[in-house]
């Protein structure tokens, strides 16, 4: 697949819907099968006193699922045979009709279709006269947001979605996200044994085991990079089921050697935050041009700004004069461009000033802050460390007396081990998504798109609604128990 589109949601286009006014119906209900089309709804008043939305409110059935009858049906003969989901189909179509321009014998309706479905919707309409005119962006107008890719990657969007849609404009970060999740679980549920069971729960997820979890198939690659992630840190922590000594450490022992975890953790958040800054940069510059990339927060102004905090505390660190005068032209640099935007937001004058200053001394709080909390880091992977420790000690100090203490030594690694995992994966997933929305996404996101929804109401072919004189519906049955058969 091309970056592109990997790094952009699905490129949609403005179009036309436009075929004979006779043939509107049959239009409709075909673009209504195939589900690809996003129809503009107009927002007007109707006479729909003998029209199925009427019908379908005397009949207490408005949340009924649709369904449409390829050809024109009798309104009466659906509501004697209880047929709620023809009604409800009806009912749409009707409102997307009156939303149709009728010129000249010939109707046209707006919309949003993704710009790989044109040639099919083009030739699934084409036999009842109908024609797809391609349209030019309205100005000021943001096109829905569809986020496609292989499965896998629907299954990661959630992360993304669950904080907003995606601007249309924007870069899609899915799968950094995803890999930024995944590192800071492992860094705070760093455990071998523990980070091996995510993976089999993962493998388990993903044959459909057990059959009560299906429904949370989609979110193996989440429980799987976790796990991976887990157990990479597990052995840098030579953590396995705690401090057992069943596999070696690599790096260091989170209880000897805290200061040494704190610092790389907010190493960690300082390269992720730089990431945000990047793609924010990115995106602010694709939604307004280079004036919105230079003065945002979120651009150019904030990533001078953090650069310039990093290139001063490097120089401090290693005693560089150079350094510091580099990082404080950079910061420097950040902070006036930061101000003149916050002033042009404003509207100038001393009160655009008073403004001005009080958010730039809000953003550079905000940005020590943001730094610090990727501390969380390596606290979480303390306790996680010290639960470890803990049960280990105790299933120790057990084990060694024999008989019924070594019985009860087994339980308490079991039980200890078990509400180990189940309180640190909890806490650790939490922090991480928190982590993740609060320091990072608020950086690459600063407006929310609106999702692309299509409009679909399948055909019901080979299904037509009897018409009976003693069909009763009065009792406010279901649809679905009026059927026959």
């Amino acid at each position: 697949m091309p970056w592109p589109d990997i790094a952009a949601p699905v490129r949609m286009r403005r179009i036309a819907l436009v075929t004979p006014g006779g043939s509107l119906r049959d239009m409709l209900v075909l673009v209504a099968d195939a589900g690809v089309v996003e129809i503009d709804q107009v927002d007007q008043e109707q006479d729909l006193a003998a029209g199925a939305a009427r019908r379908l409110q005397h009949a207490g059935q408005a949340a009924t699922t649709p369904a449409l009858s390829p050809r024109p049906p009798d309104l009466d003969a659906l509501e004697a045979a209880c047929r709620y989901d023809l009604l409800a189909g009806e009912a749409q179509l009707e409102a997307r009709s009156a939303a149709a321009v009728t010129r000249s014998a010939a109707a046209a309706l707006a919309g949003w279709a993704p710009a790989s479905c044109l040639p099919g919707i083009a030739a699934r309409i084409a036999p009842v006269g109908g024609t797809v005119v391609p349209l030019r962006h309205p100005r000021g107008m943001q096109a829905p947001t569809l986020l496609g890719g292989p499965a896998i990657r629907q299954s990661l969007t959630p992360l993304v979605q669950t904080y907003g849609t995606v601007p249309y404009a924007d870069l899609d970060p899915t799968w950094l996200a995803w890999a930024s999740y995944v590192l800071m679980f492992g860094m705070m549920f760093g455990d071998v044994g523990q980070g091996l069971l995510l993976i089999a729960a993962a493998v388990a997820l993903r044959a459909g085991r057990p059959r009560c979890g299906r429904r949370f198939r989609a979110a193996w690659p989440f429980v799987g990079g976790a796990g991976a992630a887990a157990t990479g840190f597990g052995f840098l922590y030579g953590e396995c089921f705690g401090p057992t000594g069943l596999v070696p450490r690599i790096w260091l022992n989170p209880l000897t050697g805290p200061v040494t975890l704190l610092l790389v953790a907010v190493g960690a958040g300082a390269v992720l935050l730089a990431g945000a800054y990047a793609l924010g940069t990115v995106n602010r510059w694709r939604e307004g041009g280079w004036p919105l990339a230079l003065y945002a927060p979120s651009g150019i102004a904030g990533t001078s700004l953090f650069l310039g905090i990093g290139i001063l505390a490097g120089g401090w660190h290693l005693h560089r004069a150079p350094l510091l005068g580099l990082g404080g032209f950079v910061a420097l640099a950040g902070l006036v461009l930061a101000f003149g935007g916050f002033l042009a937001e404003g509207g100038g004058g001393w009160t655009g000033i008073v403004q001005a200053s009080v958010e730039l001394f809000d953003l550079v709080v905000r940005l020590g802050s943001n730094v610090v909390s990727f501390a969380r880091l390596a606290a979480f992977g303390l306790t996680h460390a010290a639960l470890g420790l803990v049960v280990w000690e105790g299933t120790r100090a057990l084990w060694h007396h024999g008989g019924l203490q070594a019985a009860a030594a087994v339980a308490v690694f079991s039980v200890g081990t078990a509400l180990a995992f189940s309180l640190e994966a909890l806490v650790a997933a939490i922090q991480a998504l928190r982590l993740e929305y609060y320091e990072l996404f608020s950086r690459i996101f600063v407006t929310q798109g609106r999702p692309f929804r299509p409009w679909h109401v399948p055909t019901a072919v080979g299904d037509e609604a009897p018409v009976t004189d003693d069909a009763d519906c009065s009792d406010g049955k279901e649809g679905a128990a009026c059927l026959p058969g």
